[in-house]
């Protein structure tokens, strides 16, 4: 059970902030604890039971954060390629209901490459799922490190560019 105060990621509604635990301010048919969850890039509320199937983890740590920023560069793209929108939906679905960091990294780097490559621009689906991954990793990597959403880019490049001029002077 999570603790008030806490930030998780649920679902694909990225992550969360646990603003309490116990009876929702709306009735409910049974008597158990819900969270009221706030999610940092949003405004609504979410009521959830607290043994609800949906998935939750805490977010990860700012060493975790710091390490995954490191491995960007080694990342590789995903191989999935399809010209059917539906097929690159459904493939793109299930990268988001991984929940993995890395997972998202891959999409974005994915998307990016693909549109390097055919030298014009992505389909609509791409952008979305694109955006959407980067939206969900930029959020989940400002709480882990204590930053706003709005800095996480210009932090990864930084970082990225640090650990590069390190690595060529050894």
């Amino acid at each position: 059970m999570y603790q008030t105060g806490e930030y998780i990621v649920y679902g694909t509604s990225g992550v969360c902030r646990v603003e309490a635990i116990g009876k929702p301010p709306f009735d409910t048919e049974e008597d158990k604890p819900y969270y009221t969850l706030a999610p940092v890039a949003g405004t609504e509320t979410i009521y959830v039971p607290v043994d609800s199937s949906v998935f939750t983890r805490p977010v990860i740590s700012r060493a975790q954060a710091e390490e995954l920023i490191q491995t960007i560069p080694t990342i590789e793209e995903d191989g999935f390629t399809s010209h059917s929108m539906r097929m690159s939906s459904e493939h793109y679905q299930a990268v988001l209901q991984s929940h993995d960091c890395r997972d998202l990294v891959q999409l974005i780097k994915t998307v990016y490459a693909k549109s390097r490559r055919s030298g014009r621009r992505i389909s609509q689906v791409d952008q979305r799922y694109r955006k959407r991954a980067e939206d969900l990793l930029h959020g989940e990597l400002a709480v882990a490190l204590g930053i706003p959403v709005g800095e996480v880019h210009s932090y990864i490049s930084h970082a990225i560019a640090q650990h590069k001029k390190e690595t060529a002077k050894s």
